[in-house]
């Protein structure tokens, strides 16, 4: 699916595209079965489908014989290629290497095999997004974008094949390097910054080429809404430094990056006083909401991902976006690219992604009810929830996703989905089950809360404590005091009352093991160090994450993590 000179979105031929995207979500069934048709054929003689009996086409032997898996009942496979075996134990086509999950929302980073079919499907859907965002936000051809995007230093596995996090996969390969010259890929960094491995170094210099041509800059962005809003903290603490580097026309010694030095450079072009003067004065005043649209007034849209465990940053980003729309573009995964939001303007509680049926083969299982049925791309229905199952290029064949979708509609024939819940983070101590979304809404109801109490939550996480008996659920919550009371006073009658808000917004299970079976304790706030959570991200970085693709994980399962938060720990409080 390489790109075509004439289905560029830079030739202006937006009328091929909104053909292409017609067509594509026209005919869901027959591109599906021709795809899978496609995957299977030459990988017929590999050995992970010959043990299944596979030795022919046939959709319906496919489905018969071959199971459907989690990441552990494949990965000796991945490993046995991660080692130096052929790439024949489970794909044709050569793997060329590995992409890294982001290891934050479900435990250990995991490695899934890649080829450049990746890449394929991920600028297509970039190509196609631009062609979508076009039709809704006029006015910007003629500008850039302010986009924080890291590339993570590569890990050399034993097969000497590399194993890199998604973004970094296409920062460092010639469709990046060779991407079209339009508003869309055009941005206010260098590429040496975007590739500069050194992410503290990477923002900062972020910041200082947005602010140098903070008049070009037309939209602005991450690939999460966490590391949106990083780059705004930062901002807050580095201002003054980047004001100095601005008049003096020199760039801060610490930034020893000889790329970024280089082209930030460039960028810098010389004293600038007058700018260093205009952001100066906007940097210092009070209070800092609509900072966004007050340093880079020509700003036409935040571009970054709100929806599941985002949408908690959406009030701040709000608060510093002076209420921009929040555009969620895409929804993907290491295992593959899935679709779309073909209505970028809509509010971050409705985004939906119509799935685009040429990425990969997609099965679904029905999570409503008992039975664990296993249905087509084709024949999902309304108002249903379902978990995504994946066969791609690259050697996964009905791969479990461990993500929660709600059908919400559909653009022509192609399923619209919104992102409900990881399946695999829940909180329990007896037969109580709290997943992520149930969780995200009882923290909500704290949240109102805390605000009449003059404070602001900031971030959270949580872990199912199970030293003591019985056994309690345990929130981690940093909040800081609103604009103007820069004093922090936790008032313990407002913590507690959260603490009985959160456990009555959870479900009759929960309710019935606390309070008539006594099998769980009562609920605890464990309120962190201001700070804790950018430092977390930093942990989890250390560990292997990326912080392009880093997600506060709303449970902890990492035991270092947990002794990383408990020292960050200043106060206790629990349900009454």
């Amino acid at each position: 699916m390489q790109r075509e000179p004439n289905m560029n979105p830079n030739s202006d031929n937006n009328q091929r595209w909104e053909a292409k995207l017609k067509d594509l979500t026209s005919n869901v069934q027959q591109i599906q079965d021709n795809l899978l048709e496609e995957i299977l054929t030459p990988n017929l003689n590999t050995e992970y489908l010959q043990r299944f009996h596979v030795e022919r086409f046939d959709k319906e032997l496919f489905k018969k014989n071959v199971p459907v898996v989690s990441y552990e009942d494949i990965k000796p496979y991945i490993d046995r290629v991660v080692n130096g075996e052929s790439s024949h134990v489970i794909s044709a086509r050569p793997i060329t290497g590995f992409l890294l999950s982001s290891g934050t929302s479900g435990g250990a980073q995991k490695m899934m095999p890649w080829n450049n079919k990746y890449l394929d499907n991920l600028t297509f859907a970039y190509d196609l997004r631009m062609h979508v965002i076009t039709k809704h936000v006029k006015g910007l051809e003629q500008g850039k974008g302010m986009m924080f995007l890291f590339t993570k230093q590569e890990a050399i596995t034993p097969s000497g094949l590399p194993a890199r996090v998604a973004t970094s996969s296409y920062f460092k390969s010639d469709y990046f390097k060779n991407r079209p010259s339009n508003w869309y890929y055009s941005y206010t960094s260098p590429d040496e910054v975007i590739l500069c491995s050194n992410n503290t170094q990477s923002l900062y210099c972020h910041l200082l080429c947005g602010l140098v041509q903070r008049d070009e800059v037309v939209r602005m962005g991450s690939i999460f809404a966490s590391v949106m809003v990083r780059a705004i903290k930062f901002l807050e603490t580095y201002w003054e430094e980047l004001c100095s580097n601005i008049r003096s026309g020199c760039l801060s010694e610490w930034i020893t990056d000889l790329g970024c030095r280089s082209s930030v450079s460039s960028v810098l072009g010389g004293p600038r006083p007058d700018l260093a003067d205009t952001i100066e004065t906007i940097c210092n005043q009070t209070s800092w909401k609509g900072i966004v649209t007050r340093l880079w007034p020509n700003t036409k849209y935040i571009e970054t991902v709100v929806t599941g465990s985002m949408g908690q940053y959406v009030p701040t980003m709000n608060y510093y976006c002076n209420d921009l729309p929040l555009v969620s573009t895409t929804y993907g995964s290491s295992e593959t690219t899935f679709g779309i939001n073909v209505d970028p303007l809509c509010k971050p509680e409705d985004v939906s992604y119509a799935f685009m049926p040429n990425m990969s083969y997609f099965e679904f299982i029905t999570m409503d009810g008992d039975k664990r049925d296993v249905v087509d791309l084709q024949d999902v229905k309304l108002g249903c929830t379902y978990e995504p199952v994946v066969t791609n290029f690259a050697g996964l064949y009905r791969m479990r996703v461990g993500d929660v979708l709600l059908v919400t509609g559909f653009y022509n024939n192609a399923p619209q989905f919104k992102f409900v819940r990881r399946e695999n983070v829940v909180l329990s101590i007896d037969s109580d089950k709290t997943n992520e979304e149930d969780l995200f809404k009882a923290v909500s109801q704290a949240k109102l809360v805390l605000d009449s109490s003059g404070l602001i939550l900031v971030d959270f996480t949580s872990y199912a404590d199970t030293s003591t008996f019985p056994g309690h659920y345990v929130l981690y919550v940093e909040v800081k005091a609103i604009e103007g009371n820069k004093y922090l006073e936790l008032n313990e009658e407002a913590f507690s009352k959260c603490c009985s808000v959160i456990e009555d917004s959870l479900d009759n299970v929960y309710k019935r093991c606390r309070f008539k079976d006594g099998s769980v304790g009562a609920l605890e706030i464990r309120v962190v160090l201001q700070g804790t959570f950018d430092s977390l991200m930093d942990f989890f970085i250390t560990q292997g994450a990326s912080i392009g693709q880093y997600k506060t994980p709303r449970c902890i399962k990492s035991g270092k993590a947990l002794e990383f938060m408990e020292d960050c720990v200043v106060a206790r409080f629990f349900s009454t």
